[in-house]
């Protein structure tokens, strides 16, 4: 079949290309941002911005399948995370209607369930977006369920935060100090469930969204890992991967959250808010629906992503784009660098 991929330049993006060719699939790629990998020669490339009409238009023609992952990340402008992931859903759903595309596979997220108040959490819950990009992301699927209604075939996923080879973002953070063999700070005691997802995992999900019955597929699932442990103990892998017998060190909550509110004000924190606001509490979804309906499995613990993400860093790094507010590129370090002052490098 022939796959459109909004947003194939990006992370998940060109997992997702490398998947499906490894398939046998055809791919397009249309994204803003040019598709530099070694596989350009192997698909068809196209630039544009979800956002044009005309564009989107021409980018599905001939398409059978669409998987709608472009998205503006929590570090963008309010006004342009609104535009991108709530306008631009739109015009890619109207696009792939009016080519006849048998489906489109829509990239959601949890972050639609907010800061919730019981766990695991089960595709019937409440949503509530905290924040622009939490807002944003419950109003795209109530694009999506608009367009399911008026007859397209639009399963959406929501992963968890998910990692694997090209991601960088705020793991590029932890990775480099673990490199450069240091103690790495953690909020609270992280003793919470905080469950991850692999991003080839990720790719087996939408998969399956595009290709197994309709019937199956025109729903809403989580995807996340399967087996996760804390959020200390999983993070210390990266730490004991890198070899240097270094461990994660608490800080306390309550001074750390309002050093780092303070610094977001300056535009000196590493994080946004989203993540220093909700990083000490339980994070974890029901999978069930996508393991009985889809028949998805996941093959990676929370440990395998990381370390994964974390070799493929290790084998990057000293050709790394420069800082940026994607998951692409490592993201600024901020006031963390000279925290580094306090935890010094070790052989």
């Amino acid at each position: 079949m022939r796959w459109l991929i909004t947003g194939g330049a990006g992370f998940l993006g060109i997992n997702l290309v490398r998947y499906l060719l490894e398939k046998g699939e055809t791919v397009v790629s249309f994204d803003r941002e040019p598709f530099d990998y070694p596989e350009r020669p192997r698909i068809t490339e196209l630039r544009g911005d979800i956002r044009d009409r005309a564009a989107m238009r021409r980018a599905c023609e001939g398409i059978d399948l669409v998987c709608h992952a472009a998205a503006a990340l929590p570090l963008y402008a309010p006004e342009e995370i609104h535009t991108i992931d709530i306008d631009g859903t739109r015009t890619v759903l109207e696009a792939a209607r009016e080519a006849k595309c048998k489906r489109v596979v829509h990239v959601s997220s949890t972050a639609v369930y907010g800061v919730p108040d019981h766990h695991p959490l089960v595709e019937s819950d409440q949503m509530h977006g905290v924040g622009p990009y939490g807002i944003a992301k419950v109003e795209a699927e109530h694009v999506c369920e608009a367009a399911r209604k008026a007859g397209q075939i639009v399963p959406i996923l929501r992963p968890k935060s998910f990692v694997g080879p090209e991601r960088l973002g705020v793991f590029a953070l932890m990775y480099e100090w673990a490199r450069e063999g240091r103690d790495f700070p953690i909020l609270g005691a992280g003793r919470n469930k905080y469950q991850l997802l692999d991003v080839e995992d990720l790719c087996s999900a939408i998969w399956l969204a595009g290709t197994i019955d309709e019937a199956r597929a025109n729903d809403t699932f989580n995807v996340g890992a399967a087996e996760f442990t804390t959020l200390r103990e999983d993070f210390q892998s990266v730490l004991d991967a890198a070899g240097h017998g270094r461990k994660m060190r608490s800080l306390p909550v309550a001074p750390a959250l309002w050093a780092l509110r303070a610094l977001e004000k300056v535009k000196l924190s590493p994080l946004y808010p989203w993540i220093y606001e909700t990083v000490t509490e339980d994070s974890f979804v029901s999978i069930d629906r996508a393991r009985t309906q889809l028949g998805w499995t996941p093959q990676y613990s929370n440990k395998d992503a990381l370390v994964r993400n974390y070799m493929w860093y290790l084998a990057h790094a000293d050709s790394l784009g420069t800082a940026g507010v994607t998951h692409r590129v490592p993201w600024k370090q901020g006031a963390l660098a000279l925290a580094k002052l306090v935890f010094p490098r070790h052989a």
